[in-house]
This record gives C-alpha cells, structure tokens and sequence, in this order.
C-alpha cells in the first residue's frame, strides 16, 4: 500500500508541475495589447519648446497637459506611460513645465530640451533667414511667364478633330 501512495504522490506532483509549465507556456500563446497612457511627446516637439512662451503657444506644440497643479495653474505635468503586452516592460517618461504667470519659465524631466530653449521666440533667427531664393516660386515671380504644365484646352481639341475627320470624310 504504501508503494501504491507514493506512486500517486509522484503522479499528482508530476502533473502538477506539468500543468504549472503549460501555463507558462500558454502565457505566450495569449495576446495581450499594449497599453500606452498619457501624452506621447516627440522630440521634436520638445525642441519647439522656448522660453516665454505663451501657455497657448505651449499647448499647441505639447497637446493639453495630463495634469495641471490644483492649487495654481503655474504648473503643468506631461505623463507618459507605456507597459508592453508581450514582456511586461514598462516605458514612463514626464516633462514638467514650470509657468511664471502665463509665459514658460522652466522645463524639467526626461526629455532633452533643445540648446535654444534660453531663446525666446521673439528672438529667434529663424524668422529673419528669409533669403530671396527660399520664397515660393508662383508663376508671376519666376522669369519666364509660361506655365509649367500645359492645360488641354478643349477649344483647340475640338478644332483638331474637326479638321482631321472633315478631309477624311470628303474623300
């Protein structure tokens, strides 16, 4: 008898140590979605970033913060989360701006801002660099007046056709 209980505990832990790998193993075969939470940020968005900006104008390149401080509105939290279905591994990135009344003052977090953050947008070059070469080609600046594409005028065609089926036909 007691070879007989030992063979059925040996059984019952054989299968249950297989049951506990099938699961293991079934883990992989179940698709679980990945989960992104918050403001997902580029970082060229974060490079658009300068200081004395107008909240409006840090709204418009970052999106509409997930958290803006309850007490003042001097601070505002960009929070990104994102946790992968297939491993587990989980990506948290937040960039904080710091507001003094209703322009940017400072940036902190994870993101790298750009090295013309101390620039305000007033005083970028960026603005100033129009060359003459740079400014849109409209058919009236550039030096021939011809157009680029010739249109199909539907005059002109009809006046072809006519002319190719009259002398065919009269012979």
């Amino acid at each position: 008898m007691s070879i007989k209980n030992q063979s059925l505990t040996l059984l019952g832990a054989a299968a249950l140590s297989l049951s506990l790998n099938a699961c293991s193993v079934m883990d992989w075969l179940v698709y679980k979605p990945d989960i992104p939470q918050g403001n997902y940020m580029e970082p060229q968005q974060v490079e658009k970033l300068r200081v004395d900006m107008t909240k409006a104008q840090v709204e418009y390149v970052l999106g509409r913060p997930v958290l803006r401080d309850s007490f003042a509105d001097n601070t505002w939290y960009y929070v990104y989360h994102y946790k992968s279905g297939r491993d587990a591994s989980v990506v948290h990135k937040e960039l904080i701006a710091h507001f003094n009344g209703d322009k940017l003052a400072s940036v902190t977090g994870d993101y790298e801002i750009s090295k013309d953050f101390n620039t305000p947008l007033d005083e970028t070059t960026l603005l100033e660099n129009h060359s003459p070469d740079m400014l849109p080609q409209v058919p009236a600046q550039r030096p021939e007046a011809k157009p680029l594409v010739e249109e199909n005028n539907p005059a002109k065609t009809n006046e072809t056709k006519t002319e190719q089926s009259t002398p065919n036909n009269r012979k």
